[in-house]
């Protein structure tokens, strides 16, 4: 069974929510295992045993968050070896523009490598309906590509 894990970071939980409703609708399809993990629990066997990925997180200070940043730090060289090649997408809940989260995020996952395969979403601001409906399809469309072999 192929799996899509949602790492996420979150401290007021702006950023726990856009990851839920993506989360939510990767449920929708029930070929795919869909594993929701907090940047701090998560690890390189997790990823390296993941089909593709969402990662969420607030804009902090201009960039991603320091939750997510440790994960990356903690997995990149246990996962370089491997090359994965991961589909991924991303999540911002920006205060700001999140185009600096967005730009960090992007430039790490290039190193893994992984292959960006969504346009990412950034919420400015608390998630509206709106905001937690676009998150909820990117879940469902990464899950569904998983399901049907484009990622």
């Amino acid at each position: 069974m192929k799996r899509l894990l949602i790492i996420y970071h979150s401290q007021s939980g702006s950023t726990a929510s856009l990851a839920q409703a993506a989360y939510r609708g990767a449920l929708t399809e029930s070929e795919i295992e869909t594993v929701l993990c907090r940047a701090f629990e998560a690890d390189a066997a997790l990823l390296r045993s993941s089909d593709a990925v969402v990662f969420a997180t607030p804009e902090n200070f201009g960039t991603m968050s320091g939750g997510l940043k440790d994960f990356f730090d903690r997995t990149y060289y246990a996962c370089i070896e491997q090359q994965m090649n991961l589909s991924y997408a991303l999540l911002v809940s920006a205060g700001n523009d999140g185009s600096g989260a967005v730009r960090d995020v992007d430039r790490i996952c290039k190193g893994y490598p992984l292959k960006k395969v969504a346009t990412e979403i950034v919420v400015k601001g608390i998630p509206d309906n709106k905001a937690l409906q676009r998150c909820y399809e990117l879940g469902q469309q990464l899950a569904v590509g998983l399901a049907f072999g484009i990622y």
